[in-house]
């Protein structure tokens, strides 16, 4: 689906698997892993807090790395894959609590249903980010809410009102 030359995706993940990093899938990646899938070009992953910086390290000698406020954004020439390490510390819990699944054609750890919805709570919520941004986080929300029902009593109700 990602058009990736150079193996980027198997390249980053032999690299976190090879030194012991605990990550797990958030984001857009993880909500397909729960719900119907969607294209995307991006894959967040959140790390376990004590080894953010090593991974930093590690990634910054095999890849691009660029910093931002939150994450941490490792590319790659020759490949349309865009990774997003997540430096929030409200998401290294999500790591103790992830699950394998699906995600991109590997097996790989998820954050948890409850854990993947916070995220997007707190991505559709933060007004910094672009309104483009947050409009695809509503949506993931929906999407995660038709799968799982249940979940709605998780969700701010600020949030319910912008749902279709």
């Amino acid at each position: 689906m990602v058009e990736d030359r150079v193996d980027f995706l198997d390249r980053l993940i032999a690299l976190l698997t090879d030194h012991g990093v605990r990550y797990c899938v958030v984001g857009g990646q993880a909500v397909n892993a729960y719900a119907e899938p969607v294209v995307s070009l991006d894959l967040d992953v959140a790390v376990a807090a004590d080894q953010l910086g090593q991974v930093e390290a590690l990634l910054r000698q095999a890849f691009s790395v660029e910093g931002f406020p939150h994450s941490l954004n490792v590319s790659v020439p020759g490949s349309a894959l865009r990774v997003q390490v997540q430096t929030d510390p409200r998401y290294a819990a999500f790591v103790d609590r992830a699950e394998v699944r699906d995600v991109l054609g590997l097996r790989l750890p998820v954050a948890g249903l409850k854990d993947v919805l916070q995220g997007k709570v707190w991505a559709v919520t933060d007004d910094t980010r672009r309104p483009s941004k947050r409009q695809k986080d509503l949506a993931d929300i929906a999407r995660l809410l038709e799968g799982y029902p249940a979940l709605r009593a998780q969700v701010p109700a600020e949030v319910l009102a912008r749902l279709v």
